[in-house]
């Protein structure tokens, strides 16, 4: 099925251009993290699928719309819609989830303070910079591999059918990527952190 290794992002253009086949596939292939999202925050089946039809309406009109501009981050966008169709609905009825304090859980954990916002994502920018400029360092092999499986949330089942190996020879290659990677890092002594 050509469809299977077709990226978001192009998968998000044919369907702009009128393809229905286009979003039945970028639905099928991310409904599962999408709806078990929405349902481990709600835990009602009917409410979860309200919204999970709700995030993919918006998603729809915004792509119709064509304001739609996350530059290959389908999925983490879809995700955002999901969580904020959640918030709505705990607003609505009032009944947002209690936290409790713990010793495995802060509240301080989920609040967030805007004020750091800015300089974290500086800080995840220049890490992100950072890690190409290693991977870039690594085999060919390994590195197509490794951005695969890390930037393409490929299967190590869909990396051997495209890369034309086996799945044991991917694993492999991943493996040996991770282990050069950390070999890079502990040379330079580069610090990798947000």
């Amino acid at each position: 099925m050509a469809d299977l290794h077709t990226p978001d992002a192009l998968l998000v253009k044919k369907y702009v251009d009128g393809s229905e086949a286009a979003l039945a596939t970028l639905i099928k292939r991310h409904e599962s993290k999408i709806y078990g999202f929405i349902y481990s925050k709600i835990a009602d089946r009917d409410i979860s699928n309200d919204i999970f039809q709700d995030t993919f309406i918006k998603v729809i009109k915004t792509l119709k719309s064509n304001s739609y501009n996350e530059e290959g981050k389908f999925l983490p966008w879809v995700m955002r819609i999901s969580h904020n169709l959640i918030v709505d609905h705990f607003r609505k009825t009032k009944k947002m989830p209690m936290y409790r304090e713990t010793e495995e859980f802060s509240i301080f954990s989920i609040m967030s303070d805007d004020s750091l916002n800015i300089e974290s994502k500086m800080i995840v920018d220049q890490v992100e910079v950072d890690l190409k400029k290693l991977i870039e360092e690594l085999p060919e092999d390994q590195k197509e591999v490794l951005i695969m499986r890390m930037y393409q949330d490929m299967s190590f089942k869909e990396i051997s059918e495209l890369t034309d190996v086996s799945i044991n020879t991917a694993l492999g290659r991943m493996r040996y990527a991770l282990m050069n990677l950390r070999k890079i890092i502990d040379k330079h002594q580069i610090i990798l952190t947000n």
